[in-house]
């Protein structure tokens, strides 16, 4: 998930943008913002990149293993003298 210092580094940029007149508020501001964030991004269900890339990898092996397990079926069934003229295609 995202870490904490770039949450307080996004709240300190947005309550930056308050106008100077409201400066006495822009640190509440500052910490209702990042705790707006941090409750949104909670509710999002977000993975790391590295999370991602391992299931990514999991899914091209599964991909290839089923690939692999689909022509040694169509091999056995040629051989039996039931299956189709040629291989399926993906």
């Amino acid at each position: 998930m995202i870490n904490v210092h770039s949450i307080d580094e996004l709240a300190q940029r947005l309550a930056a943008l308050v106008p100077p007149d409201l400066a006495q508020a822009r640190d509440d501001m500052a910490a209702t913002f990042r705790s707006a964030l941090q409750s949104g991004l909670r509710g999002l269900d977000l993975v790391t990149r590295e999370e991602f890339d391992v299931q990514r990898c999991v899914l091209l092996r599964t991909r290839e293993k089923i690939e692999e397990l689909e022509q040694k079926i169509f091999a056995l069934e040629r051989s039996l003298g039931g299956g189709p003229e040629l291989p399926p295609k993906h």
